[in-house]
């Protein structure tokens, strides 16, 4: 054990950790989630506002975080912050919440849609094709894929720092490119008649059927609730920007580069978004998005685009896509139950790096962990369940900043956050209002989620609080 490291080593330059950001938020939302957001909102305007809105809530939680992330430059990001600005509970319960669902079901469900975008290639791959039948479970061969690339890529990531960075730096560069392209290819291919069809619904925020061009509009309270459904798969599409804090303590002048990667990359990703959405109207009538067959826009798009060929130039992208998103979502979820582990709230056996400096205990428990969520399926309805969660731990968060001014004031803050108090205030409203509404209109999304966080209130003092 003498020649096991005891720190992580300070790899990653400005440019990794905004390809961290960007690539871990970029996966297969942007080609999906706008048909169920214009079935919702029922029309051009809103389809595009919904995207801003997620964007500009994006960016503005992420400037907000470069404070938090200069003051505790280390690995474990929100985990931390959470747990100097509250106590130790709070912090626990965000990573029970993060290891149990919201990071290893992202792992899980961009590893399916991996497999699945791969089965336009290689059609042997697709989840129809039943590999396995053992009566209480079938196991298709997406399942079986989508495992493989998570042990592939946790594989890789216990080689080393520079061998995942590799993989997320180069792969998040091909795809934010070969997203210029489909919206540069889009521009040319827009048709002016379909934009001007899809426009003349203007900011009409109404629920879309398939049979039916005009409905009533959304009155009062229900407006709140439509906007706030709708934003359930936009929201999700942006997240994990902040999986670059996890890795604070291997990032190369931390104090001023995270808080400027959580910038660039999250505006880098908010502008793709909102201009891939504006060319989807541009070459796709809007109930054409709305009722894409399988909820993919994206295949539509490019096969209006690219002619028959879309399809497996899409597919393509998407494999690129999720390759490099699930990198990043493997590389950095394991810092926070390494960090956990340290802290005595977790196995204490995750609390050591290999002879690569990284955490390689934490990331096979967190492979396997991911893989049963693959093979249970399940993977999709627990994302759903914890969107509220996630929220609620965005806004303890960014409070967190209030608090340990108040509190902590002597801390040093090389960074502080932008527009503060005004903009951390901004957010902390908006995504409370956009939580009460899900609360009241969309309780399929939140309760769940509660009752897996407070789950770990029992697991917290039964289990882990008197080890060490």
């Amino acid at each position: 054990m003498s020649d096991q490291p005891k720190s992580f080593q300070r790899s990653f330059g400005l440019l990794d950790a905004t390809m961290i950001v960007a690539g871990s938020m970029i996966g297969s939302g942007i080609f999906l989630v706008s048909a169920d957001i214009t079935r919702n909102v029922g029309s051009a305007g809103w389809l595009v506002l919904i995207w801003i809105i997620t964007g500009v809530l994006t960016l503005t939680a992420a400037l907000s975080y470069g404070e938090l992330s200069a003051m505790f430059p280390q690995a474990g990001g929100q985990y931390v912050y959470l747990r100097e600005a509250f106590n130790r509970l709070t912090g626990f319960l965000f990573g029970w919440s993060f290891f149990t669902v919201i990071q290893a079901g992202s792992i899980a469900a961009v590893g399916v849609a991996f497999a699945k975008f791969s089965a336009y290639l290689f059609p042997v791959l697709s989840e129809k094709n039943i590999v396995a039948d053992l009566s209480f479970i079938k196991i298709s061969a997406a399942q079986i894929t989508s495992i493989l690339l998570i042990v592939l890529l946790t594989f890789i990531n216990t080689l080393g720092v520079k061998e995942g960075k590799l993989i997320q730096t180069g792969f998040t560069l091909a795809k934010i490119a070969a997203l210029l392209a489909l919206i540069l290819f889009g521009c040319f291919a827009a048709d002016k008649g379909v934009w001007d069809a899809n426009w003349q619904t203007g900011f009409d925020l109404h629920k879309m059927t398939e049979h039916t061009d005009t409905l009533a509009p959304y009155v009062g309270l229900a407006a709140l609730g439509a906007i706030a459904g709708s934003m359930v798969g936009s929201l999700f599409s942006s997240d994990s920007w902040n999986n670059v804090t996890f890795i604070a303590g291997e990032i190369k002048n931390p104090e001023r580069n995270i808080g400027r990667s959580l910038f660039l990359g999250t505006l880098i990703v908010t502008v793709i978004y909102v201009a891939t959405n504006l060319v989807y109207l541009g070459v796709l009538p809007l109930k054409e998005i709305a009722f894409a067959e399988n909820e993919r826009v994206g295949v539509a798009a490019a096969v209006k685009i690219f002619g028959t060929r879309g399809t497996y130039i899409i597919a393509g992208l998407l494999m690129v896509s999720t390759f490099g998103c699930n990198n990043g979502l493997i590389l950095s979820g394991a810092r926070v139950c390494y960090t956990m582990a340290k802290d005595g709230v977790f196995f204490k056996q995750l609390a050591t790096l290999n002879k690569n400096a990284v955490p390689g205990k934490a990331l096979w428990i967190q492979c396997a962990w991911a893989s049963v969520l693959c093979l249970s399926g399940q993977y999709g309805q627990l994302l759903e369940y914890v969107i509220f969660v996630v929220l609620i731990f965005y806004i303890l968060t960014i409070a967190g900043i209030f608090r340990l001014r108040r509190t902590r004031p002597e801390l040093p803050r090389p960074y502080k956050a932008f527009g503060y108090p005004v903009l951390p205030l901004l957010y902390i409203v908006s995504a409370a209002t956009i939580c009460f509404a899900l609360l009241v209109y969309k309780p399929m999304y939140t309760w769940p989620g509660l009752g897996i966080v407070l789950l770990g209130i029992p697991v917290y003092y039964f289990a882990w609080r008197n080890k060490s």
